[in-house]
């Protein structure tokens, strides 16, 4: 049975982890959709604005043109060299003013998005007579190549278009053609936070569902640990309570043979002593079936006969009867309270302290203080024994119906797990309350509480 529910555990654990890990795929892969959706609605707003830059200042363009021409023309002529007219394309005079004009165009036509750019140059070509003269400079986009923008860097940003720029030009009665390149990438502020907000829905929903499968998970894994406590008790109840029928049954059954024998019949004395031990067998079973009848009820269902008794009085009686069962116990009494005046259900209280006092002598006590005090307007009950004491993990089970200690599994220490369930159900249908107080080794101390 326990193999049975550990493996259930793990292909339950196994399969959560699987939906769990599919859930989280069709999240990336909705993240990534969305992504390059953003990256195309983008490209095609910011295509719809710059497409060129005579939209932007007719004037600028014209004059960057003209200092292609003019770099063009000396590299011919040979007053110019390669990296001299790249750092003279890069250093340009109307790079800042040309950087601004594209920044607030953006910021006028795209008030939604906060947008940084670069415009980088990545061919400078030169033809002279249809036939390739010379590449001043042909290059993978780099940041360093950059011609206008606030970009620092190209690695967060994306492309958003590449434009193809010819210039045509005569110089000592022979043609010559610029074949130029740029590329404009951008990035935007928080673009993450952007795709998270329209990915809002998706993502609470999945996080629902994930949580959703866990608690589910968790709720049917206590109910499953919690049915198999269930059911570990209630064979734990039937094999004590069978237990427990025997020696009375096989009794009976004994005195049941000897009544037959006709000299026992005719001797009173032994007579007698059949018909109350028979009378005394039949007595336990039935205390036996009374104490599972009344054990099955809650607080709320018991019907209690309250009435005002002198509480010291009334412990003192519980004291004196079970000095006579148990006469070789050391039972003591320390009462720091006089005529205290409760309304208590007297019959279902006795057999209460009865059970704790039995329990310790049960579980190897020869010494039991009793003591009461006033704790905060409470009548304070303290039962303490010098027995074997409880383990700490055991406490908070000692309430629960059935629940036996296992130290000392010996035939005195046998019983239905119902005592201490009793005692707890009658106390809380007094509206007071009982705690333990224990350490192996060292006795266990029953503190109750009543209300004055």
């Amino acid at each position: 049975m326990k193999q049975r529910i550990n493996l259930l555990i793990a292909f339950s654990v196994l399969s959560l982890i699987v939906l769990m890990t599919v859930q989280c795929y069709l999240v990336k892969t909705a993240y990534e959709y969305k992504v390059a959706q953003f990256h195309t609605q983008i490209k095609n707003e910011i295509a719809q604005i710059s497409n060129n830059y005579s939209d932007i200042d007719s004037a600028l363009v014209a004059r960057k043109e003209a200092l292609y021409k003019s770099l063009s023309e000396n590299y011919l002529k040979g007053k110019n060299s390669k990296l001299a007219i790249k750092n003279g394309i890069l250093e340009n005079e109307f790079r800042d003013a040309l950087s601004q004009k594209i920044q607030r165009k953006f910021e006028r036509d795209l008030p939604n998005f906060k947008i940084d750019f670069a415009i980088v140059l990545n061919k400078f070509i030169l033809y002279k007579n249809a036939r390739k003269v010379d590449t001043i400079f042909s290059e993978k986009p780099f940041i360093q190549n950059k011609l206008y923008g606030n970009l620092t860097s190209l690695n967060n940003a994306f492309l958003v278009r590449s434009y193809v720029g010819t210039t045509n030009g005569n110089f000592d009665n022979q043609e010559y053609k610029l074949l130029t390149e740029d590329s404009m990438y951008v990035s935007v502020i928080d673009w993450e936070m952007i795709i998270l907000r329209r990915m809002a829905f998706i993502l609470v929903l999945s996080l629902l569902s994930i949580l959703t499968l866990i608690a589910l998970f968790v709720i049917a894994l206590k109910a499953l640990i919690k049915q198999k406590k269930v059911s570990d008790v209630k064979t734990d109840f039937i094999n004590n309570i069978t237990h427990e029928l025997k020696t009375p049954l096989a009794t009976l059954g004994i005195s049941t043979k000897i009544l037959e024998q006709k000299n026992i019949r005719e001797n009173d004395e032994n007579f007698n002593a059949i018909v109350n031990t028979i009378s005394r067998q039949n007595n336990r079973l039935q205390s036996l079936i009374d104490q599972v009848m009344a054990n099955s009820l809650a607080e709320n269902e018991l019907e209690l006969q309250k009435e005002k008794i002198e509480t010291e009085d009334f412990l003192l009686s519980i004291v004196n009867d079970f000095k006579i069962t148990f006469p070789k116990i050391n039972l003591k009494t320390d009462f720091h309270t006089q005529k205290t005046i409760l309304v208590l259900d007297k019959f279902h209280l006795t057999t209460a302290f009865l059970n704790v006092l039995e329990n310790a002598v049960k579980y190897g006590s020869s010494t039991i203080t009793i003591r009461t005090r006033i704790v905060e307007n409470q009548f304070s009950i303290s039962i303490e024994d010098d027995g074997i004491g409880i383990a700490k993990n055991k406490q908070s089970l000692l309430f629960d119906k059935f629940y036996r200690i296992e130290e000392g599994n010996l035939h005195n220490t046998k019983g239905l797990g119902l005592g201490l369930y009793y005692v707890s159900q009658i106390i809380k249908a007094h509206q007071g309350s009982v705690n333990v107080v224990s350490e192996l080794g060292k006795g266990t101390q029953f503190i109750i509480l009543l209300k004055v």
